[in-house]
């Protein structure tokens, strides 16, 4: 039976926080608010929990979720490295609705899916979001709903869709802004030290950041919009 909590209610909050530590240490999944929209979220490095992640939403290993961390210095731990351009990104967009996919850190014991060596991080807004993930470290999290269902901007949205699957659910009134994270390819980028000598950076899904933000960041390191191109997380938060 899933147990849902007011974040709203401080002593709610508590409580489901505590709830929700539980079942991530267990390889359980939990609902949780971010600023995009509700995301369904699991220990990244539970293969079992990544795997009852896509279960419930009803995915395949060819659309494996992104990490969402509660620190900026976290990304150092989880790509194999961030060009400068990248960090551009970081300290200008995060926290907030921007993911990034660079290559995977090579020495991570973590299955995701088939990721063709590659994550997509975010370090997301909100204080729920933030302080779980500051007691849970890295959590695979993807946007709370079935596939092919609209993303959910509630935890009421989210338990209709995926019910006893989650174990702990935690409410905090609408999603920040109901729109998915702006996701951006930089894994073509090249550095060599400080300097990017080759590659740019693609947008695969415009969501919270447009385009005309990202291009005051990047420049010309901004590939065309015509490179643009479907993904396969068009769900994910």
């Amino acid at each position: 039976m899933s147990s849902i909590f007011d974040c709203g209610d401080e002593d709610q909050l508590l409580a489901g926080m505590r709830h929700a530590r539980q079942a991530i240490r267990r390889g359980d999944l939990i609902v949780m608010p971010t600023d995009t929209v509700y995301g369904v979220a699991a220990d990244a490095f539970s293969p079992a929990a990544v795997q009852r992640l896509l279960d419930a939403k009803g995915r395949g290993r060819d659309q494996p979720p992104p990490v969402l961390i509660g620190t900026k210095e976290t990304l150092v731990a989880l790509a194999e490295f961030v060009p400068e351009p990248v960090q551009r990104l970081v300290d200008v967009f995060w926290p907030g609705g921007l993911t990034i996919v660079l290559p995977a850190q090579p020495s991570l014991v973590w299955d995701l899916g088939e990721t063709a060596g590659t994550v997509a991080v975010r370090m997301p807004q909100g204080r729920v979001a933030l302080e779980l993930l500051a007691e849970t470290g890295p959590l695979a999290v993807s946007s709370a709903n079935l596939t092919g269902q609209p993303s959910a901007t509630s935890a009421e949205d989210a338990e209709r869709m995926l019910g006893d699957s989650v174990a702990v659910y935690l409410a905090d009134g609408a999603a920040g802004q109901g729109v998915a994270s702006t996701i951006v390819d930089a894994t073509s980028l090249v550095s060599r030290g400080s300097e990017t000598v080759a590659g740019g950076i693609r947008i695969l899904r415009e969501g919270a950041i447009g385009r005309e933000r990202l291009a005051e960041v990047l420049g010309d390191l901004l590939e065309p919009e015509f490179e643009e191109r479907p993904t396969d997380a068009d769900e994910d938060s």
